[in-house]
């Protein structure tokens, strides 16, 4: 992955905040809040999760799996990318 490149930087962005939602998270369970608060929170940082993992298999996609299908060697990519899809799927 080109680490440097905008969607680096804007999955990065997402990891973090979903990083400080989940110390809120644990900040509120700590201090016994309302368990539908907690729960709703959770939830927003599962959907931050996904976003960010969106964007980098997007951007995956867009360097690794071209520059392998450029070279014949595309199959173990789209593999690693059915993988993924399953998964998905599977929840």
């Amino acid at each position: 992955m080109d680490h440097g490149s905008h969607d680096s930087h804007k999955a990065m962005a997402l990891l973090k905040t979903a990083r400080g939602q989940v110390d809120g998270v644990l900040r509120m369970v700590e201090e016994d809040r309302y368990c539908i608060d907690v729960a709703k929170q959770i939830l927003a940082t599962i959907a931050l999760l996904k976003k960010a993992n969106i964007v980098i298999l997007r951007q995956h996609m867009d360097t690794c799996v071209k520059d392998a299908i450029r070279t014949d060697k595309g199959a173990e990519k789209i593999d690693e990318i059915s993988m993924i899809l399953e998964t998905y799927l599977e929840r």
